[in-house]
């Protein structure tokens, strides 16, 4: 393929923008390729390439690229209206309203600007509420670039996963491993009244994504309920993913006390959201005495987005659509890794798929057994040579890729044939 009109662009970036990119994980070698415009299923670069797209934004793009007539007429509606006005709009509390009706732990929620914010923001409210510090993580979780959750260790020790986070953040978070049961009751033995809540992902969709053991999140709801902690679901990848409009707290049948959102709550605006129950979430000012504010919460063409698309995505039964189309996938796939890479894995559920090249041919189960994979196989072959087949993954072995409602039976089909060619 030719890109040069993107090594031009990227060029350009690297005097102004640190490592060319506005975030770390487009850095891809030896440069990446700047898109044009998206179609459908589809992404087109600076020179005319056109790819099959299963990043989709890294997850927020349920829809794909085109947006419905009636997604498309709400957004050019609010924005027409005017920006933004700091004050509150309707359409913010319909896109409230419609979360309550539909995922168990929401009575009450707030609306933020990104996955990252509704978590510092879900942190913050766990200890105001509870009066505690210690948060318990899970190593291979990812819950955005804050603070209290970019570490690394153990329960026996600590420490910040980046400079510029001072080691006393990282003392009042505990990591363990996720799908341990008896990692984190030791944890809850030793420090039980200390921990303000439980913070995981349902699923680990950041880090190969790693599903939760039957019975594990179970253990999580009695333990917070036991030592009077909150358990909060980070839900910002599978929100409206997994689960479909009851997410994958649904799915699973845990109701967890908060729970964050982001990407499809805002239909590919920038996004965040808090949600949970009333008696908790009303400690958030101006109802309570734990600070939360932000200029842009609730934007009206967000806000607007985000519910036409959670709308259109109830009425034409889009996640029927995208699941079965993930299905297809990863069966596809499965066969390939049959016969080309059968130590490799394929993993996923509903609309979520990552091939993992895995060593040992075994499932993961935590974060350490997804970072045993051969990620530069992954980055310095595998992911280049699929861009030349047409088809744009994630660029490493560790974040999820997504099917959306654009991609079509053939689309599938072709991807794996791209597959088929790399492997």
């Amino acid at each position: 393929m030719n890109r040069q009109e993107s090594r031009a662009l990227y060029d350009r970036a690297l005097d102004v923008l640190p490592g060319g990119v506005n975030s770390s994980v487009r850095a891809v070698r030896p440069f990446p390729f700047f898109v044009e415009r998206g179609d459908g299923a589809h992404l087109i670069d600076a020179d005319g390439n056109r790819y099959l797209d299963y990043v989709m934004g890294y997850g927020p793009l349920l829809l794909g690229h085109d947006m419905p007539e009636e997604v498309a007429a709400a957004v050019q509606r609010h924005a027409s209206q005017g920006p933004m006005y700091g004050a509150p709009t309707e359409v913010e509390v319909e896109l409230a309203e419609f979360l309550a009706r539909h995922v168990p732990s929401v009575e009450m929620c707030r609306f933020v600007n990104s996955g990252t914010e509704a978590t510092v923001s879900a942190v913050r409210l766990a200890r105001g509420y509870t009066g505690r510090d210690k948060i318990v993580v899970m190593q291979g979780g990812y819950h955005g670039a804050q603070e209290s959750t970019l570490v690394e260790g153990d329960s026996e020790g600590v420490s910040p996963s980046s400079p510029g986070i001072p080691a006393s953040f990282a003392e009042h978070t505990i990591p363990v491993p996720f799908n341990d049961e008896n990692a984190v009751q030791e944890v809850f033995e030793e420090h039980g009244d200390d921990i303000a809540a439980v913070l995981t992902e349902p699923i680990l969709g950041n880090f190969g994504i790693v599903e939760p053991r039957e019975g594990y999140h179970d253990t999580l709801r009695d333990l917070c309920d036991d030592h009077g902690s909150l358990l909060v679901f980070d839900e910002v990848i599978t929100g409206f993913r997994v689960g479909g409009l009851q997410c994958a707290q649904g799915e699973f049948g845990v109701t967890p006390d908060l729970t964050t959102f982001g990407k499809i709550v805002g239909g590919g605006f920038p996004v965040g959201a808090v949600g949970g129950k009333t008696e908790i979430v009303e400690h958030l000012t101006p109802s309570g005495d734990v600070f939360q504010s932000g200029t842009f919460s609730g934007h009206p063409v967000t806000m607007a987005a985000g519910l036409e698309t959670l709308r259109f995505a109830a009425r034409e039964n889009v996640h029927e659509h995208v699941n079965e189309r993930g299905e297809q996938l990863r069966e596809g796939l499965r066969d390939i890794l049959d016969r080309k890479a059968p130590d490799y894995q394929v993993l996923g559920r509903d609309s979520m798929f990552k091939v993992l090249f895995s060593r040992d041919g075994k499932d993961p189960r935590n974060g350490s057994d997804v970072a045993r994979a051969n990620d530069e196989r992954w980055e310095r072959l595998f992911w280049p040579e699929m861009c030349e087949n047409g088809v744009f993954l994630t660029a490493n072995q560790f974040e999820s890729q997504f099917v959306s409602y654009a991609h079509t039976e053939e689309d599938i089909e072709e991807t794996l044939d791209a597959y088929r060619e790399a492997l």
